[in-house]
């Protein structure tokens, strides 16, 4: 992990912000959080400057890996006065109900687990639980056998990205994008494969609104 990406996520962390609500607040989008946050992803210097504006950095707080933010929350530099002192991390555990699709429509399948989940992101939503992505028409996003996290008191947004129940029983994952008359549930994949699935009044379909995707964890960092 480098000094932006272990930076950033150590301010996520200290404000007990989801990546979500940490999107939002700057105005970009949950995948580009991840892409700063997993795989590197460099970020341009005016959202460096949109982060330091935002929570009162600079730009030293979120480019240092001497003096950033994860060294002074850590101890790991002389911090100035009135500095953030660290804290141990808090844990909690959330159930793992079963299995998403995120291809063609499925029924779930029901399991029986609980998976470990920061306390910072449970607080806000503690009706949640887990499903394990099966599939990859959402695999810009979520990869297949990834732990997405969905918390049903929180109804989708447009440009959310949604578990959808069609017809009582089979279930979907998809980003969701609402019209005048009608509603998408649009994929994001490299394969190039998938389709949007649409959704007008009066076609006699029953689509029930489960939840919303908020956080996820990739399997690798369960096992």
């Amino acid at each position: 992990m480098d000094a932006f990406s272990k930076n950033l996520s150590a301010l996520i962390e200290d404000r007990r912000l989801t990546q979500q609500e940490f999107a939002d607040s700057i105005g970009v989008s949950l995948t580009t959080v991840n892409g700063w946050l997993r795989r590197g992803v460099q970020p341009k210097a005016f959202s460096i400057d949109a982060i330091a504006s935002k929570y009162g950095l600079s730009s030293d707080d979120l480019l240092s890996a001497t003096s950033g933010f994860y060294a002074k929350a850590h101890g790991l530099t002389e911090a100035p006065a009135g500095a953030l002192a660290p804290r141990e991390p808090r844990r909690a555990y959330a159930p793992l109900y079963g299995r998403v699709h995120a291809g063609g429509a499925g029924a779930p399948d029901l399991l029986e687990d609980r998976i470990p989940i920061p306390y910072e992101v449970f607080e806000h939503h503690q009706h949640g639980y887990f499903l394990e992505v099966e599939g990859s028409c959402m695999n810009r996003v979520y990869p297949e056998g990834c732990f997405i996290f969905i918390d049903p008191d929180q109804p989708p947004r447009n440009g959310s990205i949604a578990v959808v129940s069609i017809d009582g029983g089979d279930y979907v994952m998809r980003r969701l994008l609402r019209g005048a008359n009608a509603f998408i549930l649009a994929p994001e994949s490299f394969d190039g494969q998938w389709e949007d699935i649409v959704f007008r009044e009066g076609d006699g379909h029953q689509v029930e609104m489960v939840g919303t995707v908020v956080w996820y964890q990739p399997q690798r960092e369960m096992e």
